[in-house]
């Protein structure tokens, strides 16, 4: 059970921005046929150079989904339904305005937590939806001629800003990296189309999934033990998982929600071994929930290929429309504690 619940939020990426933006965590399967979201460029180059996640999520298409409701609440962090009644209570509607989101996550240091910066594409209304905040009174804080409201005091670490770029869009986070987004817009600080390394994964990801994301090495190693805990138990897995340099996500769907994972590591001779180990993992871990007769676990670990291709390692995963269905029935979406 708890591997259910450490593999399938992972898939989202850290969606917690997409909450903010977009009404809550999601699963989005669509059809391949269909057109999916490509994120303009110019948006992606907004966003600060130096960042730990850059993930997309064409939330328009996963919410054409019946069950898509019921997925969402399962997958809400509280914190971000309180939001979300924030969001609404100031004339905002994500169900409806909100048709993408982006989002960055940069990693906890020795002084901060994990912070977020966001974008949010739709529909606005800003003038009326600043009208409404201004007369709730919430802290305000001015940056090159935006108003930025927060979701606090406005002094807390934690704190998240909104405010509006135009009519189309939205941006949301903490206070240092919603300043260095506008930063960047206005050419006073480097953004991530300067970031060497991740810009490349991500034009390459752009535009061909509902959902996608890359990681760097530290939310990789995150990614990995989350997606397979039991290969650690293999002393070799850590060494390897430990020079993983990126990943990729990304997530579409046909018959069934389709997802790849690609794990870009040093050398060949790294990409086998880390292959090796996690399929062993999950054969352990399969044997455990046989055991248990956990069906639907077993099913799920058994949609999960593991294949080596030079120096990426591919991790595969289909889930069909009845196993998704089963899986919601139990609860497995849930986040852990």
């Amino acid at each position: 059970m708890k591997v259910a619940k450490r593999i399938l939020p992972v898939l989202l990426g850290a969606t917690f921005a997409a909450a903010l933006a977009g009404g809550g965590w999601f699963w989005p399967p669509t059809s391949s046929a269909q057109q999916v979201g490509r994120l303009p460029m110019d948006l992606v180059a907004m966003f600060p150079k130096d960042i730990g996640e850059f993930a997309y999520a064409d939330l328009r298409s996963a919410r054409r989904y019946a069950w898509f409701p019921q997925l969402r609440q399962q997958l809400t962090p509280p914190r971000f339904k309180q939001f979300e009644q924030f969001l609404a209570s100031v004339g905002l509607d994500p169900d409806n305005q909100v048709h993408e989101a982006a989002w960055a996550l940069v990693p906890p240091t020795e002084t901060t937590g994990e912070q977020i910066v966001g974008l949010a594409v739709g529909s606005f209304s800003p003038e009326s939806a600043e009208a409404n905040l201004q007369q709730l009174k919430l802290p305000v804080v001015e940056h090159r001629g935006f108003r930025l409201f927060a979701y606090g005091s406005g002094a807390g670490p934690q704190d998240i800003f909104f405010f509006f770029l135009d009519s189309t869009t939205a941006a949301f986070g903490h206070r240092n990296l919603v300043e260095q987004l506008i930063e960047v817009r206005y050419g006073a600080a480097e953004g991530l189309l300067r970031n060497d390394q991740m810009f490349p994964l991500i034009d390459e990801l752009n535009g061909r999934g509902l959902v996608w994301a890359v990681l760097d090495r530290t939310y990789t190693q995150v990614a990995l033990k989350q997606l397979v805990p039991e290969a650690a138990q293999f002393p070799e897995a850590s060494r390897v998982a430990t020079k993983v340099q990126y990943m990729t996500i990304l997530v579409n769907a046909d018959r069934d929600v389709n997802t790849q994972f690609h794990a870009v590591c040093a050398n060949t001779e790294d990409a086998n071994l880390l292959a090796a180990t996690l399929q062993a993992g999950l054969l352990y871990r399969r044997y455990q929930a046989q055991q248990a007769n956990q069906a639907e676990l077993v099913q799920l670990l058994d949609a999960i290929r593991i294949t080596p291709r030079g120096e990426r390692l591919e991790l595969l995963m289909a889930l069909n429309q009845d196993l998704l269905q089963a899986l919601l029935r139990r609860n497995l979406f849930l986040p852990p504690l």
